[in-house]
C-alpha cells in the first residue's frame, strides 16, 4: 500500500494485470467483440428492412430489432467485463454461447435450413467455450471486486 492508501502497487495487483494481458483473455474478448459487431450489423440490416421492405407486422419487426439491439449492448458489456477481469463474465459468456449454439443448431434444421449460417455461428461458440475454461481466463476472471468505501 502506498502513502495515498492505494493498493495498485501490490504484487497481487501486478499479477492480475499480467493475466488480463494474456493472449487467451484477449482472444476471448476478441470473439465477443466480433459477436457484438455481428449483432450491430444485424440491427442495421433489420432497421433497413423495416424501412424498405413491406412487413406483415410492424410491432413484431420493431420488437425483434429491439431484442437484437439489447443483445448487442449485452455482448459489449460482457466483452468489457472480460477485459476488466470481472468474475460475472464467465457465466455470461456461457449463457451467451449456449443461446447462440441454439440458434446455430436451429439453422441446420427445417424447410429453410441454412447449414452455412449454422457453421458460421458455431465457430465463435466453440472458440469462446474453449477459451472460457482455460487457466488464464479463469485466473483473470476469478478476482471479485471489493466494494469501495467512500
Amino acid at each position: 500500500m502506498n502513502n495515498a492508501g492505494n493498493t495498485t502497487d501490490s504484487p497481487a495487483h501486478d499479477a492480475h494485470a499480467r493475466v488480463l494481458k494474456h493472449p487467451a483473455v484477449r482472444a476471448l474478448a476478441a470473439v465477443l467483440i466480433v459477436e457484438c459487431l455481428a449483432l450491430v450489423a444485424a440491427v442495421v440490416f433489420l432497421i433497413v428492412e423495416l424501412l424498405v421492405a413491406p412487413v406483415s407486422s410492424v410491432a413484431s419487426a420493431v420488437g425483434i430489432t429491439l431484442v437484437v439491439a439489447i443483445a448487442a449492448v449485452w455482448v459489449a458489456f460482457i466483452a468489457i467485463g472480460v477485459l476488466r477481469g470481472s468474475a460475472w463474465t464467465r457465466a455470461a459468456v456461457l449463457v451467451l454461447q449456449i443461446l447462440i449454439a441454439a440458434v446455430a443448431i436451429g439453422s441446420f434444421q427445417g424447410a429453410d435450413a441454412r447449414p452455412d449460417l449454422g457453421l458460421i455461428l458455431l465457430v465463435p461458440v466453440v472458440t469462446a467455450l474453449a477459451l472460457v475454461f482455460t487457466r488464464p481466463v479463469v485466473a483473470a476472471t476469478s478476482v471479485r471486486e471489493l466494494p469501495r468505501a467512500y
